[in-house]
């Protein structure tokens, strides 16, 4: 496995959960709020409206985990597999789950049904922030890709909005992985908003909602206009609104772009040790996965 590929894959699922786990502290405050109560929040401290302890993460990077934990124990994509994992989820009683992937989560587990009809009022982040274990699982499989994350996308959110982000966002990703440059990236953004105006995020409207569109917008803002880990990941939270997901999307780009090496080591020590080492193993073990089922 070539070192500089695991580098940018760690730094990406890494990334991610640092950024869930800073961004948590600041959720549904304002700019102004947040400003009122750290000045800039630059550290990994618990807290906010959830209580956590310092370094635990939320809903998006368990749910990220808990598809990384059915992909590498099928060692194959199996829907039912991941939605049994959902249920166990749920049933353990998490910090927080949105509205919409409760109720798609319990659609499943009271009825078995995968997918339900298309809504309007599912245009949500939460299919997004779980994506990153089928963007490494598939890194070489554009096919596999675009099957496996509408998937696990329409168990709780079926929106053309929501399924465009979460592709558009996971193709990046796995592009900055395999080492292409930033600029680069743009091109799926550029066919995105091509395809759905509404996510044209320049100039920024400055909104951090859990609205997919809110979401990506401040995402893609910051992450273009910063460069480097560090000041991506706290221009992004500081903007507050969903800010354990806005993080965690930004610390997922920003960590494929610039690799691991360039996390804080003192955010990546505070994160739940637990937690880091599943997030070591998973992507391990879901490169090892693509690697293997590109050659076979």
């Amino acid at each position: 496995m070539e070192r500089q590929l695991l580098n940018r894959a760690l730094g990406a699922y890494l990334g991610f959960a640092c950024g869930d786990a800073l961004g948590a502290t600041v959720e549904f405050m304002s700019p102004k709020q947040i400003q009122k109560h750290y000045g800039v929040h630059t550290e990994i401290i618990g807290g906010g409206w959830l209580g956590l302890e310092a370094g635990q993460v939320t809903d998006d990077t368990q749910m990220s985990l808990a598809i990384g934990e059915a992909i590498l124990e099928q060692q194959d994509w199996n829907l039912t597999a991941v939605a049994d994992k959902f249920v166990n989820w749920l049933e353990s009683d998490p910090p927080d789950i949105g509205n919409t992937c409760r109720r798609g989560i319990l659609r499943y587990r009271d009825s078995g049904i995968l997918q339900g009809p298309p809504q309007t009022d599912e245009a949500g982040n939460g299919a997004c922030m779980r994506n990153l274990p089928v963007v490494l699982a598939t890194l070489y499989s554009s096919a596999d890709f675009e099957q496996w994350t509408l998937q696990q996308a329409r168990l709780t959110h079926h929106n053309p909005l929501s399924d465009a982000a979460t592709l558009a966002l996971g193709r990046m990703a796995g592009r900055l992985i395999k080492g292409e440059a930033v600029a680069d990236c743009k091109r799926e953004i550029d066919s995105l908003i091509g395809q759905f105006g509404e996510f044209a995020y320049q100039p920024y409207p400055g909104k951090a909602s859990g609205y997919i569109v809110d979401t990506l917008q401040t995402v893609l803002h910051y992450f273009f206009n910063t460069g480097d880990f560090e000041s991506c990941l706290i221009a992004t939270v500081n903007q507050g609104g969903d800010a354990d997901t806005t993080g965690a999307l930004a610390g997922m780009l920003a960590g494929a772009a610039y690799g691991v090496d360039t996390i804080p080591q003192r955010w990546l020590t505070r994160l739940e040790p637990d937690v880091a080492q599943q997030l070591r193993k998973q992507t391990l073990g879901l490169i090892q996965y693509a690697v293997d089922t590109c050659r076979g």
